[in-house]
């Protein structure tokens, strides 16, 4: 389904600019142009553009994001629970769609017990402070997302200990954590993607539930990136290598794969309880609204009967691996390394000039000097896209 246009003048009026004016700029914009400037000079200046050609950069991997039964679902939600939920889950924020989809996504995470959280950046950023504090120990891969850097920082600032190990490398993880545990007996928590999102690589999570064991440390994984599109049903990468049920703690997003909005963590209900106590955004955020939770219910079910939809968005990007001779990973993410940040967007805006939406990503996002085209791939799209897509990669100078 055709994503529907917004009726309207949607030009926005200018805002007033002190230049302009003939004002002397207040130090805070002469600090801020600055910055803009020295930004633009970098070729690291973003801007927020909307859609255009064909999708080859979204996270809508199973293409599920028009999808007519979710939205359906969702505006039955909406008629029958309302537009809101109207407060915070402690206050009256709850209704009976929460509890039905905490216990769907619980029971396909092979998970006792599950939380929502309104992003996947809030429940990363909530929950490893709402863990560890002081004494305690986070070690989180170099290459993690944002939100799981964010998380540990608050930790830090909380007084726990935070140790960065090399990307997928369990001998230096070990190699910290002993140093870390002769001199205390806090708790330890190893926070890691399965999928990584920039990448498109995968944790070694058998490993790191070993480790975890051997060292009596607590794993949460980030299945954003892999939920609904790998393991025999979906369930994501623990699935994927036969260790569903075994982490103790599992992050994943409705706004990926799952085509809507929100996040949830799935786990034991000690630690749900844990959270709903101790988490910060949780706590003091208003719930996730009817539409939301209606659409991610169909989605959660289409997503587990619905498995050529993964195969499908998969089978292009192993294809467009090849073609580009990338090494090879299981995830629907590849990512063209350019180097140059101001090559990156020239590329992005060539790709863009020829019908297919590719944008570039470069640091922060990525380390300096590794900014790079993020292809995604999707169910939504045809082979003969595809097709034409990695001749337009080729192409580029």
């Amino acid at each position: 389904m055709k994503a529907p246009e917004i009726p309207g003048d949607q030009t926005l009026p200018a805002l007033p600019n002190a230049a302009v004016q003939g004002e002397v700029p207040a130090p805070w914009e002469e600090r801020l142009q600055a910055a803009s400037r020295q930004r633009e000079a970098l070729g690291l200046q973003r801007s927020i553009a909307p859609p255009s050609g064909a999708d080859a950069c979204s996270n809508d991997y199973l293409g599920l994001r028009c999808d007519d039964r979710l939205i359906q679902a969702g505006a039955e939600a909406a008629r029958a629970f309302g537009a809101g939920s109207g407060a915070a889950r402690l206050l009256r924020g709850t209704s009976p769609l929460h509890d039905r989809l905490e216990a769907a996504l619980a029971a396909w995470k092979h998970q006792e017990s599950c939380l929502l959280f309104n992003t996947g950046f809030q429940a990363n950023a909530t929950l490893i402070p709402a863990l560890a504090s002081s004494g305690d120990g986070v070690f989180s891969d170099a290459l993690n997302h944002a939100s799981l850097v964010d998380g540990c920082r608050m930790a830090k600032a909380g007084g726990a200990h935070v140790g960065i190990y090399r990307h997928r490398d369990l001998a230096d993880l070990r190699a910290q954590m002993r140093a870390w545990r002769t001199s205390t007996k806090g708790l330890a928590l190893v926070v890691t993607d399965s999928v990584f999102s920039m990448d498109g690589d995968a944790a070694d999570l058998p490993g790191l539930l070993e480790l975890c064991r051997e060292l009596e440390a607590l794993l949460l994984v980030d299945e954003a990136h892999a939920t609904g599109l790998l393991g025999a049903t979906g369930a994501g990468l623990a699935e994927q290598q036969g260790v569903a049920g075994a982490v103790p703690l599992v992050m994943g997003t409705l706004g990926k794969a799952l085509g809507g909005f929100g996040a949830f963590v799935a786990g034991p209900r000690l630690l749900r309880d844990h959270l709903v106590n101790t988490a910060r955004g949780f706590i003091f955020s208003t719930a996730l609204p009817p539409f939301v939770l209606g659409s991610a219910l169909q989605a959660v079910a289409v997503a587990q009967a619905e498995r050529w939809r993964a195969t499908r968005a998969l089978g292009f990007a192993a294809g467009l691996r090849q073609a580009l001779r990338l090494p090879m990973e299981d995830s629907a993410i590849v990512p063209v390394m350019v180097g140059d940040d101001h090559r990156a967007l020239r590329m992005a805006a060539d790709l863009q000039r020829t019908g297919f939406d590719v944008r570039a990503v470069r640091p922060p996002t990525v380390p300096p000097g590794t900014s790079r085209l993020r292809i995604t791939t999707g169910a939504h799209l045809e082979a003969t896209q595809v097709a034409r897509l990695i001749r337009c990669l080729q192409e580029l100078p």
